[in-house]
C-alpha cells in the first residue's frame, strides 16, 4: 500500500500524513485547508517526490470553468484550416485539447493531480466536477468518445477558505486544515530548507517573525515562504541577529501591504 511520510523539504505533521495516506487508501480527492503560507501546494510537491510519482497541477482563477479542466474544442482552428484546405480537417479529434484533469486521465502510470485553489472559482464549479472525480471520467460528445483514467490519479485539492464550498462536494472529500506552524515546527521547517544557519540567527528571527504575527490588525499575516526568503535576506545582508530586537531590516519581504507597513510604524 502506498504510505507518504513526508520528505526532507517538507516537514509534515503526523496528522497530516495520516489524512493523505487514508484518501490514498479510500481513493478520495483530499482537501486541505489554511491560511496562505502554511505549505498547502507544496503538500502535493512533496507527495509526488516521495512517492516517485508524476504531478499534474491545475491552477484555478476566478474565470477557471469545470469544463476547462477536461477539454477544449479547438472550432476557431478547425474553421481556420478548413478555409485553408487543410487536410485532415474532418478530425474533429485534431482539434480537442485536453484539459489538466483529462492529462491527468490520460497517465499510463499512477500520478498526483493538484486542484489549486479551487475557492477562487464560482460557486458552482466544485458541483461540476463531481462525477469526474466520482467516476474518474468524462464524455466528448463531438467525438463520441470517453476518457477515462488509466491509473486513479491521488487528488489534492487546496482552498483559501475565501468562500464555503458546496456540501455535495464536501462530502466527497477528505478534508484536513493545515493550522499555522508553531515556532517548533518552523525551526524544522527552516532546518530542512538551510541546515547551516545559524542557531542565533534562527532564534532571534523567529521570535521576531511571531511577534510580528501577533500584531492586531494585520491584514496580510507573513507565511512561511515569507520566513524562509527573509531569513535568506538577513544572510545575504549580513544582519547581526542581536539587530533583530529593535528593528526589522529588509521588513518588505515580510509585509506586502502597505497598511500592514503602516501598522508596525515603518
Amino acid at each position: 500500500m502506498l504510505q507518504f511520510q513526508g520528505s526532507d523539504t517538507y516537514i509534515a505533521s503526523e496528522e497530516l500524513m495520516r489524512s493523505v495516506n487514508i484518501a490514498i487508501a479510500l481513493q478520495k480527492p483530499l482537501l486541505i485547508k489554511g491560511e496562505p503560507g502554511t505549505g498547502k501546494t507544496m503538500l502535493a510537491e512533496s507527495i509526488a517526490e516521495n512517492l516517485k510519482m508524476g504531478l499534474t497541477i491545475w491552477n484555478i482563477k476566478s474565470t477557471t470553468k469545470a469544463q476547462d479542466g477536461l477539454y477544449v474544442y479547438d472550432t476557431v482552428q478547425r474553421l481556420y484550416d478548413s478555409q485553408f484546405g487543410t487536410a485532415g480537417v474532418e478530425d474533429i479529434g485534431k482539434y480537442i485539447r485536453l484539459g489538466k484533469l483529462g492529462e491527468a486521465f490520460q497517465k499510463t502510470e499512477k500520478s498526483i493531480l493538484l486542484i489549486d485553489e479551487i475557492d477562487k472559482a464560482d460557486l458552482e464549479f466544485p458541483n461540476d466536477l463531481l462525477w469526474e472525480l466520482d467516476k474518474m471520467e468524462f464524455y466528448i460528445p463531438e467525438t463520441g468518445k470517453t476518457i477515462k483514467a488509466q491509473e486513479r490519479p491521488i487528488v489534492i485539492i487546496t482552498s483559501n477558505a475565501e468562500k464555503e464550498l458546496p456540501d455535495a462536494f464536501l462530502r466527497r472529500c477528505i478534508f484536513h486544515y493545515i493550522a499555522f506552524p508553531t515556532p517548533e515546527m518552523m525551526e524544522q521547517i527552516v532546518r530542512a530548507h538551510y541546515p547551516n544557519l545559524e542557531q542565533k540567527l534562527i532564534d532571534k528571527a523567529l521570535e521576531a517573525f511571531y511577534n510580528l504575527r501577533e500584531i492586531p490588525g494585520m491584514s496580510k499575516k507573513p507565511g512561511t515562504s515569507e520566513l524562509l526568503d527573509w531569513l535568506q535576506a538577513l544572510v545575504i545582508g549580513g544582519v547581526d541577529p542581536d539587530k533583530l530586537k529593535k528593528s526589522l531590516p529588509f521588513v518588505g519581504v515580510l509585509l506586502k501591504k502597505t497598511e500592514d507597513l503602516q501598522l508596525v510604524g515603518l
